[in-house]
């Protein structure tokens, strides 16, 4: 596999739960093509949580990168102009640029953001669409998939984002192999909420995971809201408000995205004809995967197992932009 070099680019005040994410995720691996590299633009980088990092490499790492991914930092001062330049020419190669939580503020000063959509964490996000008003702010989204610009929203959004990068490079088995590793939660569509109401249950309050994880093993069923509700003891109504608040989406919203998921591993990993695998994702026909393969994905089931099927090659260079997640 050709390597896809990924530069992460520590600025100072980053935050270490924001770097863990991206330095985890595309660390080399057996089954991804990908060769990982700490930079900063002094050698040592001072830490929200007091500590220092060691840098790898410097802004020729970042220029010389495939993929360059800035973390949040805190204060959200302008970082120096050195930085800038390096992610305005690294954009101006076609050359992919990613941010998690507030590093969109470096990308937008470096003008990376203009004319396009993003998303920040929702404590800042007032404050990003003040201060740069070309950028259109979608708010209520975990990340933003602008083909060869991406943002996330707070934190740990930056898993959903990482996840979602490699999900479009090498396919949903490889990213479902790596979320497994690092006991991640299924994947999240970008357009769920990012601030959840109630992201844990109340005191004397079950979660709906159980129900999550019944349907996820049934996926091939016919499952409404009736039958999930029914399976979680609830009233239609209240589940369906409970389940919005835990989850940032709606359980058919959900449901559809976890067939979606379902549907790209068995392309992926099987030889089934496309009415089979319709079936057995729970989409039914052959022609309604395609309808909603076409909606969320830009392409056909053919064309996906063709580019991610086993006998595809995995390097992310030659894969087409199959999601624009707005």
């Amino acid at each position: 596999m050709t390597v896809h070099r990924v530069a992460v680019l520590a600025l100072d005040g980053v935050t270490p739960l924001d770097l863990a994410i991206p330095t985890q995720i595309f660390t080399a691996r057996p089954e991804t093509p990908y060769g990982m590299t700490l930079c900063a633009l002094d050698t040592k980088v001072a830490t929200t949580a007091g500590f220092t990092l060691v840098a790898d490499g410097g802004l020729e790492q970042v220029r010389a990168a495939d993929t360059v991914i800035v973390p949040g930092y805190e204060p959200l001062v302008r970082p120096p102009d050195a930085v800038l330049g390096a992610l305005a020419e690294a954009r101006d190669r076609g050359r992919r640029v990613v941010s998690i939580c507030t590093g969109a503020f470096t990308l937008a000063a470096a003008g990376v953001l203009d004319g396009l959509h993003a998303t920040t964490h929702w404590r800042h996000i007032d404050a990003f669409e003040r201060d740069f008003p070309t950028v259109t702010v979608d708010r209520d989204v975990l990340y933003v998939d602008e083909g060869d610009v991406l943002t996330s929203a707070g934190v740990c959004c930056g898993i959903d984002l990482c996840l979602h990068l490699v999900r479009r490079d090498l396919g949903a088995g490889v990213a479902n192999q790596i979320a497994r590793g690092l006991v991640a939660a299924p994947h999240r569509d970008g357009g769920q909420a990012q601030y959840v109401p109630a992201p844990v249950p109340v005191a004397g309050q079950a979660s709906l995971s159980d129900t999550r994880g019944w349907a996820l093993h049934r996926l091939g069923e016919p499952l409404t809201l009736r039958v999930l509700a029914r399976h979680a003891g609830l009233s239609q109504r209240t589940f369906m408000r409970r389940f919005t608040e835990e989850t940032g989406t709606t359980p058919l919203q959900w449901l559809l995205n976890a067939r979606l998921g379902e549907a790209r591993e068995l392309l992926e990993t099987t030889d089934h004809p496309v009415d089979r695998v319709a079936r057995d994702c729970g989409l039914g026909t052959a022609a309604n995967l395609r309808l909603h393969f076409r909606r969320a994905l830009d392409t056909t089931p053919t064309a996906y197992r063709r580019t991610f099927g086993r006998s595809a090659s995995h390097s992310p260079s030659h894969r087409p932009k199959t999601a624009v997640n707005r």
